[in-house]
């Protein structure tokens, strides 16, 4: 059953940040092979399919755009600033993988390139990615110990 209502709504996303459990963590990104911020580096992610879940949208999108499959992911949180997006209106959902090492991944789907950073040596990310990175890395030090 369709529905039509006058109200504009969101678009929704998923992220997923990799990170390794490595003395020195490293953390899984993707150059972006499109505009907007084309060439610049953000977390595997892209929009929900109406038929999935945000968590299924994260393990698709993160398979898709760098080969790597991963089964257990935990919700990081939900980023909804208005202008987080230049594309329009979009709310994304970010989740944490944590693996044991470094997979070798490449860059597929609309990613230009796959590539891991050591946590703490990452370049300047897209989006709001620093602020799900800083999220995200809170996390990972409440599950990793």
């Amino acid at each position: 059953m369709s529905y039509i209502y006058e109200y504009p709504r969101p678009a929704v996303t998923a992220d997923c940040v990799v990170i390794t459990r490595d003395d020195e963590p490293k953390v899984l990104l993707i150059q972006r092979g499109n505009e907007p911020f084309k060439g610049q580096w953000a977390f595997p992610g892209g929009f929900m399919n109406m038929n999935e879940t945000t968590e299924q949208c994260a393990v698709r999108e993160l398979e898709e755009e760098t080969g790597l499959k991963v089964s257990k992911i935990k919700q990081i949180g939900a980023y909804s600033k208005v202008d987080r997006d230049p594309r329009g209106r979009t709310v994304t959902v970010a989740y944490l993988a944590i693996i044991d090492k470094i997979e070798i991944v490449k860059g597929l789907d609309d990613a230009a390139k796959a590539q891991w950073f050591p946590i703490s040596a990452l370049p300047k990310l897209a989006f709001d990615h620093e602020k799900i990175m800083a999220d995200a890395n809170k996390l990972y030090l409440s599950l990793a110990r």
